[in-house]
């Protein structure tokens, strides 16, 4: 989310798509870290309670200090991809490298907001994508919502394949799928971390923090907005079997009416409908605080506003 570099990145979930076949306005992640400044919550030097969110791009540097709360990218720029420093990795082995053992142990409190939260990158690639087959689109699944997820066959210049169709039932399929990943990988890098340290006690469980679905215009979706829907949908379904009980949305009434065709019902928009938003796009705390009176793009409630600020992005909470 957030910085120049993010933009860059955001690009890269089209691509990764292809790879994976071989083998998301604003940007998917925070901006770069940098040298340490020694300010607390959201860089700005205010006695107001803020927070930071941080992701793959803050890997191997320094992490906020004095966040009141933290907010941290589980996935690493793309909708299938770990950020390689959320918990220990191979490249980044210690546990004091993790980034969600940052949020869960170095924050502060005081801003009526949970002290870890966790965000998720989010798309809608569909079973191809520039003539090459998504990997991990899926052959079958589905839910009574939509029914069943069955496949189809396409003809690219590679020769013909058997793939899942580009309808609701496998978008939700795909969104089911990408979310009970990312509950595995929160798991799997909580124990990682308390096998390092007995005493950090970093929860695995899903349930244990809100989760924030990053929807952004620079992720690859389709122009079909019901498979958009129905992805999303399956991805809310899966944090909530995961145990979950706050999912919100991360983006713009822009970006999320383009990406769904709007939010207008609870009949239309199913479990979209009413979820707490967060919102960028200020450049000070101050523009921050203001966004939080603006309406919320899922007639829900506006929590978060995040300004983008050197060397960390910052993050109010409206109802602090």
């Amino acid at each position: 989310m957030g910085g120049s570099a993010d933009r860059r990145h955001a690009v890269r979930i089209a691509l990764a798509a292809t790879a994976a076949a071989a083998l998301l306005g604003w940007g998917a992640t925070p901006a770069l870290a940098a040298k340490p400044s020694g300010k607390k919550g959201g860089g700005g030097g205010s006695s107001t309670p803020t927070g930071n969110d941080i992701s793959y791009p803050q890997c191997g540097g320094s992490f906020p200090v004095g966040s009141a709360f933290g907010i941290v990218g589980l996935t690493g720029g793309l909708a299938d991809d770990l950020n390689p420093c959320f918990g220990p990795s191979t490249t980044y082995p210690s546990y004091t490298q993790s980034e969600l053992y940052w949020a869960v142990a170095s924050t502060v409190g005081g801003a009526g907001q949970p002290l870890a939260s966790l965000y998720v990158n989010t798309a809608d690639p569909g079973n191809v994508y520039n003539g090459t087959v998504i990997s991990d689109w899926p052959t079958s699944g589905g839910n009574a919502t939509y029914g069943d997820c069955t496949t189809t066959t396409v003809t690219l210049t590679s020769g013909t394949y058997t793939v899942g169709e580009n309808s609701d039932a496998c978008a939700w399929q795909y969104g089911y799928n990408m979310a009970s990943k990312d509950a595995a990988w929160l798991t799997a890098a909580a124990a990682a971390i308390n096998n390092q340290d007995a005493s950090a006690q970093v929860s695995g469980w899903a349930g244990s923090y809100p989760w924030w679905l990053d929807v952004e215009t620079a992720n690859t979706w389709q122009a079909k907005t019901t498979m958009n829907v129905a992805d999303l949908q399956g991805m809310i379904a899966a944090l909530t079997a995961a145990g979950a009980s706050t999912v919100g949305a991360y983006s713009t009434a822009y970006q999320w009416d383009k990406i769904t065709g709007g939010t207008t019902s609870a009949s239309a928009s199913g479990s979209l409908y009413g979820i707490p938003d967060w919102i960028p796009g200020a450049r000070t705390l101050s523009g921050a605080q203001s966004n939080c009176t603006q309406a919320s793009f899922t007639v829900g409630t506006v929590a978060l506003t995040q300004w983008f600020s050197h060397p960390f992005d910052g993050d109010y909470a409206c109802a602090a």
